[in-house]
């Protein structure tokens, strides 16, 4: 009798685990990661420029004047493409944007901004993503309100869409 208990604590151990997993499947989950660095300073950075054309960027862009957008881009990034007239209709209104290109190559981001615009007053280049996972960014596209003091003030995961233009305009006024 003693055995045959023993033989049954691999099944039941098996039947907890299925059922555990089942449960955590069927929960609702967070689809975008935070960062945690809301209401925190930018941290120190200085990056060389993504392509001739424009100058890098640094920590020293986001203080002084006014809030800025920092947007975390890549060439190769497909809502990247998707969100490019967003990005410009925000230039057209006067907001400022300063880009981090990700992992890219100069002549990529020089074909991709002469392709889809370039809404962007510097981009700095981010080879290994150190900025990028600095500042709690966990992909691209992101895009971040900067007020004048480089302190960082909201965060927008993934593409800019037509109606979250607004969002970022009143965010960006709720910075000065």
């Amino acid at each position: 009798m003693r055995i045959r208990f023993w033989l049954w604590v691999p099944l039941a151990l098996f039947a907890f685990f299925a059922g555990l997993a089942a449960y955590m499947l069927t929960q609702e989950k967070e689809q975008f990661v935070a960062s945690t660095m809301i209401g925190q300073p930018l941290p120190d950075f200085a990056l060389p420029p993504a392509f001739g054309a424009l100058p890098g960027a640094s920590k020293a862009d986001f203080t002084g004047g006014k809030p800025r957008l920092l947007n975390i881009w890549a060439s190769w990034c497909l809502p990247c493409i998707a969100e490019a007239p967003q990005l410009d209709a925000l230039k057209a209104q006067g907001v400022e944007i300063v880009g981090i290109a990700i992992r890219d190559r100069p002549e990529d981001v020089a074909n991709f901004l002469s392709r889809y615009g370039n809404p962007y007053s510097r981009i700095g280049s981010d080879t290994i993503s150190e900025v990028q996972l600095a500042i709690g960014s966990s992909g691209v596209p992101e895009t971040f309100v900067i007020d004048a003091k480089g302190l960082i003030r909201y965060q927008h995961i993934g593409d800019i869409r037509a109606d979250d233009v607004p969002k970022l305009l009143a965010e960006l006024e709720k910075a000065r």
